[in-house]
């Protein structure tokens, strides 16, 4: 990532200097950017000549591992800097780390940012999303940087703007994460109920997915996902997405997600639905051993007997993705908004969405859609009541119960789309048996209550009132 950020910003005409602990990686950069160019970049093999050699007002990028690896750069770093000079953290940092180190650059006369980076290796080199916060003297100072070094939409411009204050820019990218951990297991379950009910092939699957990046679920991931399924085993026969193990990592920042969203009382089921997948496909050994104990039920073969209709699966699945990926995105919305009203960021929803259009992984059409619902009412409450989602919603819901119902049926867990349409469900109904655990809490805890006619906060002796009723 650092490296092929260091190309980008040397290729856009600004003049870099790059430093690395390990001189060797320091040495492939410079090879790297004589053969893409001759680009102005220069390499450095101690902290005090790299800092040096930097114009000043210096700012300095740093990409390296969240958490003390951070502090140890800056300390490192900081040693050679002057007032005014400015640290970057393009890292996957926990935010309030970032507004810790932004208070203590500060004492120095240090300027700071921690800036949100997604795109992966390819995005960094070529145009990434860029998610900077913090110092907004700091951002002045290289938003002509970043401007060019972002990706660029052409009807929306470059994927960058300045967030907002502490660290909202870490905030931000993290949330972003959390929908991606989202998006990649509800578009992991279409794969399954494609592939274990409707029995399609790989090749079937390319296909599929190819179709579907034209439509209204045109974005990278689906993109990437019909590419996999194209790529054959280089160490022995069939596709290589078969021999991948059915065990997902992750490095923390849906886990962040789903905490912060508990924190702030926010629901998110969708991506703590994709978070609980993640630790039970690491169950491996377990899921094997369980796989043996309930053959005998039978699951897999529930509909074993029963002719499935391809083409019309294929588009219930198409429609139940997309319903629940409104959801998802709803979600983590939400939690953007109640984050910026608890710091009093006043972030703008309609344009983080744009500057996720381009070069993030969850670049999508979708996202202009969400841009859009933003502009129309920028104190909408929920995605989902939004009057083009809602109408989106509404023509697709029939198709997402049948999906969730077939794959309830038929044994394979689908707890993204699950998780979605019951938020849907929830969120939409008037009534709900709340009430039934408000009067649990006040009978067993005096919680109290309140009451549908009339104001105020109630309490009852429902003990004492069973106990005299079964006499």
């Amino acid at each position: 990532m650092g490296q092929n950020l260091a190309l980008n910003i040397a290729e856009k005409g600004f003049p870099i200097s790059v430093y690395n602990r390990t001189t060797s990686k320091v040495d492939e950069t410079v090879e790297r950017a004589k053969k893409e160019g001759n680009l102005p970049l220069y390499g450095f093999h101690d902290p005090e000549s790299f800092v040096n050699s930097i114009q000043k007002p210096r700012v300095i990028i740093m990409l390296v591992k969240a958490g003390a690896p951070v502090d140890q750069t800056i300390k490192t770093l900081s040693v050679y800097l002057e007032k005014g000079d400015c640290i970057i953290d393009g890292g996957n940092e926990w935010y309030e780390n970032t507004e810790r180190r932004e208070k203590a650059m500060a004492e120095l006369g240090l300027l700071y940012l921690g800036m949100g980076v997604s795109g992966g290796e390819e995005g960094a080199r070529n145009g990434p999303s860029l998610m900077p916060g913090g110092s907004f003297e700091a951002y002045k100072n290289i938003e002509d940087i970043l401007l060019k070094v972002a990706a660029q939409v052409p009807d929306s411009g470059p994927c960058v703007t300045y967030i907002g204050n502490g660290g909202s820019g870490n905030f931000v990218k993290m949330v972003h994460n959390g929908i991606e951990y989202g998006d990649m297991q509800l578009i992991a379950e279409a794969y399954d109920v494609l592939k274990s009910v409707g029995k399609l092939s790989n090749n079937e699957l390319q296909q599929v997915f190819s179709e579907w990046n034209k439509g209204e679920l045109l974005s990278f991931l689906i993109e990437i996902t019909a590419d996999i399924f194209g790529i054959k085993d280089d160490k022995g026969d069939g596709f290589l997405v078969d021999k991948v193990l059915d065990k997902t990592g992750m490095k923390g920042t849906g886990k962040w997600t789903v905490q912060q969203a508990a924190d702030l009382s926010v629901a998110a089921p969708t991506i703590a639905s994709s978070l609980d997948a993640r630790f039970l496909s690491g169950l491996k050994e377990e899921r094997v051993e369980a796989a043996k104990v309930f053959k005998e039920g039978g699951f897999s073969d529930v509909l074993s007997g029963q002719a499935i209709d391809k083409k019309r699966l294929i588009d219930d699945v198409r429609q139940a993705l997309y319903a629940s990926k409104i959801c998802s995105y709803a979600q983590g919305m939400n939690l953007i908004r109640a984050k910026s009203i608890e710091k009093g960021w006043d972030l703008k929803l309609g344009e983080l969405a744009r500057i996720w259009k381009g070069g993030c992984i969850i670049r999508a059409v979708f996202l202009d859609r969400i841009k859009k619902a933003y502009e129309r009412n920028p104190e909408l409450s929920n995605l989902l009541v939004d009057p083009e989602f809602a109408k989106e919603i509404i023509h697709r819901q029939s198709a997402w119960r049948r999906v969730v119902c077939l794959a309830i049926n038929s044994g394979i867990s689908t707890p993204g789309m699950s998780a979605s349409l019951a938020y849907f469900d929830t969120y939409r109904r008037e009534g709900l048996p709340a009430n039934l655990v408000q009067a649990q809490r006040d009978y067993f805890g005096a919680h109290t209550y309140e009451r549908t006619d009339t104001s105020g906060s109630f309490h009852t002796e429902w003990f004492k009132i069973a106990k005299h009723l079964k006499i």
